[in-house]
């Protein structure tokens, strides 16, 4: 009995390693972001190699990197592009020398996806066998292995479709691994250079939505905003808008990094947000605020103010209408000196002020985890705080992007270039059942409102498994017999 609970033990401390994946331009822009601000936070100099000061412990490094034969620190980092710009611009950055070469994949044409969706994914399956080496070799590098999380962008061609085909081999391959993303949404707001962004959003969401466990999504229209509102920048920059979004990544790591009792590791984050299986697409807010040294000016962060100003919508990544629909689900990650007293009183006060609407069929609560900050990173603020929710509004996203796929898709615009990929020769029907999906989507986190969401749940199931018997002819028979 002893050495069983001795075993138990030491799988408890365990890390649980996480491998990141950063696909087309977006991701890796942000990915490189994120990788500086981990390497601010633990310690860890450009190089890859401890600051001499960096020596308080207790905090997770084997998470997210892993040590050399000459101890330098390497991301568990996949940098993956069909064109090199970017990638180039990263390898002659004072961080060049962090990165593992060897997980760094170029396409050898170096044309790119050109915007489009179908150019991306049919790269991707022609290179599949490369790519899948690099995730092959990190993942047998893990002691423990928990998941993968992916860096992208679902409106332009690599981010997308190289994006889209990896979540489906992630699935394939890895069944057991759990699959979160970061995933960048268009801004509505602004005309694109890129016409055919709703074909592209809309292929990549029928993805997200079926083999993903968790997707946090990142609207670039609430990103400017927030930059625009908070921080009073005029015209913010792609480099600041990312900074926003590596802010937000870094801080929802914060938990598996420097451990506490509660959400160390990825499933206990998950689990506590995501109910069912498809309702699993989060918006994030943080506060308070800073890029390039540009506050938001607040000037007072107790853990009141601070989980006050996290349910404000101005606060909020996601341009989504906040005050109308309600919550499935909140946690917020409390960072800095805070005693867990302030935590309970603060939650009292926005219980009995009823600052936030929950779903009438589960729990009306906000979780708080409490995390360390670094002690290598000054802030000019004493708590800082994220918040990850599940809120049914989020479906307004996803109805604008099938809006904008369907004025394009009944004039038939811009299908030409699809139409020279092998999964589009023959038609287009794919794109007509990721519209199915993202609909049903929609449906979902509609239903999600009302107090009999859960019989909608068996409701789809009846309707699923009728489908199915029709496809196959016998089945039903077999069945009785």
């Amino acid at each position: 009995a002893k050495s069983t609970c001795n075993f138990h033990f030491i799988l408890k401390q365990m890390p649980r390693e996480i491998i990141t994946l950063q696909a087309g331009q977006c991701g890796n822009q942000i990915g490189h972001q994120f990788w500086q601000q981990l390497c601010a936070e633990h310690g860890i100099n450009s190089d890859g190699f401890l600051e001499p000061f960096a020596t308080q412990g207790g905090d997770r490094k084997d998470v997210f990197f892993y040590q050399a034969d000459d101890e330098h620190y390497i991301p568990r980092a996949l940098l993956l592009d069909l064109e090199p710009r970017v990638i180039n611009t990263i390898q002659s950055s004072p961080f060049a020398n962090l990165y593992n070469p060897e997980n760094i994949y170029l396409s050898k044409h170096g044309g790119g996806a050109g915007n489009n969706w179908a150019v991306g994914y049919s790269s991707a399956e022609k290179v599949h066998e490369d790519i899948i080496d690099m995730i092959d070799r990190e993942a047998d590098g893990s002691d423990s292995l928990e998941g993968f999380q992916m860096i992208h962008s679902i409106a332009g061609g690599t981010g997308s479709g190289l994006g889209s085909y990896l979540l489906e081999k992630l699935n394939d391959r890895y069944p057991k691994k759990l699959v979160q993303t970061y995933s960048v949404f268009p801004n509505s707001q602004e005309t694109s250079d890129v016409v055919v962004q709703p074909y592209n959003s809309m292929l990549t969401l029928k993805r997200l939505t079926l083999n993903a466990d968790c997707v946090v999504v990142l609207d670039n229209t609430a990103l400017t905003r927030v930059a625009v509102d908070a921080l009073r920048l005029d015209q913010p920059t792609w480099a600041q808008t990312n900074t926003l979004v590596s802010t937000v990544m870094a801080a929802s790591t914060t938990t598996l990094r420097y451990p506490g009792y509660m959400n160390n590791d990825m499933i206990g984050l998950i689990a506590s947000l995501v109910p069912t299986p498809r309702c699993h697409f989060l918006m994030t807010g943080y506060t308070p605020l800073t890029v390039d040294r540009q506050s938001s000016g607040i000037r007072k962060t107790s853990v009141l103010d601070v989980m006050r100003r996290l349910l404000q919508p101005k606060n909020i990544m996601v341009s989504a209408p906040i005050k109308k629909g309600c919550y499935i689900s909140i946690l917020n990650i409390i960072q800095g000196e805070v005693d867990p007293t302030q935590v309970h009183k603060s939650l009292n006060r926005i219980q009995q002020r009823k600052m936030a609407n929950f779903i009438p069929w589960g729990p009306a609560s906000i979780q708080v985890a409490l995390s360390r900050k670094s002690p290598y990173v000054k802030t000019a603020h004493r708590v800082s705080g994220l918040m990850m929710a599940n809120h049914t509004s989020i479906n307004t996203l996803f109805a604008k992007t099938m809006a904008q796929y369907d004025r394009l898709r009944s004039r038939g615009a811009f299908l030409e270039q699809y139409r020279k990929e092998p999964m589009f020769s023959d038609g287009f029907d794919e794109m007509d059942d990721a519209r199915e999906v993202v609909l049903e989507l929609v449906d979902e986190y509609k239903a999600c409102e009302t107090p009999d969401y859960i019989n909608y749940g068996l409701e789809i199931e009846a309707r699923e498994s009728a489908k199915a018997d029709t496809r196959l002819p016998g089945v039903a028979d077999s069945k009785e017999a």
